[in-house]
């Protein structure tokens, strides 16, 4: 046996392991260490401004009446928001295992208000939910950091698609493209302006104050798509456009954590802190 031969079957088996460790490594994790969600979700702004979208869109949905049934969202929408940051943190940033357990969790406390009501979620409420989280994930990085790839919006949809299909959810496009004209569709269908949403948006203002309430406002303006501004009555232009690039700036200059401030009331401060992953 040659030293040549032996040093080509030494490489080839050095190879063979660390493909077996990166596949397995690769395994091991819901999100991987260099997703596009993991940036997404790794960074406080980004993570304001999807549920500052969400819960304007959510005031819409026509299933918004089973918020109002265990009262916990109107009650605390802000203590909710860090609740619903700590799931979604529990799957993007530990392993299936782990992950799994998570969404195996929503879906059993859903199972158990659907049980005390005696009714059920319809299966179009739960996709209109996941269907906001993809939407938002994309358009909340795409105005604070830069546009997305095809391959990295189709990357955002594929982590969603498998929390939804870990809950159990029919009916879910197979690729980002094909869920775009069912996303429209949806907001064509599934939303109208109610009383839930009158008193969701007093509810936000109660908790926030009023100075912060407008910032909310102005800040869902710049992520909404076109058919919840419409039924919100909310104009095209958010006084915030003109803020944004002065935000990146700030972010350079590490100065953005007093624009953070300002957005949430004191007592939040730490949970606050706590939602930056990314630069950590």
């Amino acid at each position: 046996m040659t030293l040549t031969y032996k040093l080509f079957k030494i490489s080839l088996v050095s190879n063979i392991w660390l493909n077996l460790v990166e596949i397995t490594w690769f395994a091991m994790y819901f999100v991987q260490e260099n997703s596009i969600v993991r940036k997404i979700w790794g960074k406080t702004d980004t993570i304001l401004f999807i549920f500052a979208g969400a819960s304007a869109e959510f005031a819409l949905n026509k299933a918004v009446d089973w918020l109002y049934f265990t009262g916990k969202l109107p009650a605390d929408p802000i203590g909710r928001l860090f609740s619903t940051v700590e799931y979604a943190r529990r799957i993007v940033f530990t392993t299936s295992e782990e992950a799994n357990k998570a969404i195996d969790t929503m879906r059993l406390i859903h199972g158990a208000v659907e049980k005390k009501r005696a009714a059920v979620i319809p299966d179009w409420a739960y996709r209109d939910v996941l269907f906001m989280l993809i939407y938002y994930s994309i358009a909340s990085y795409e105005l604070l950091e830069r546009k997305l790839t095809a391959d990295e919006k189709q990357e955002v949809y594929d982590v969603f698609y498998r929390v939804g299909s870990r809950m159990g959810l029919k009916e879910l496009p197979d690729s980002y493209a094909q869920w775009l004209p069912v996303r429209e569709s949806h907001l064509e269908q599934d939303l109208k302006k109610s009383d839930y949403t009158t008193d969701l948006f007093l509810q936000y203002k109660k908790h926030l104050g009023s100075m912060r309430f407008k910032v909310l406002v102005e800040a869902q303006k710049l992520v909404l798509p076109q058919q919840v501004k419409q039924l919100l009555a909310f104009a095209d232009f958010s006084l915030l456009t003109p803020l944004v690039p002065v935000y990146r700036v700030s972010r350079l200059m590490k100065m953005d954590w007093l624009f953070k401030n300002i957005l949430l009331p004191a007592q939040y401060k730490k949970q606050l802190n706590e939602l930056d992953i990314s630069d950590r």
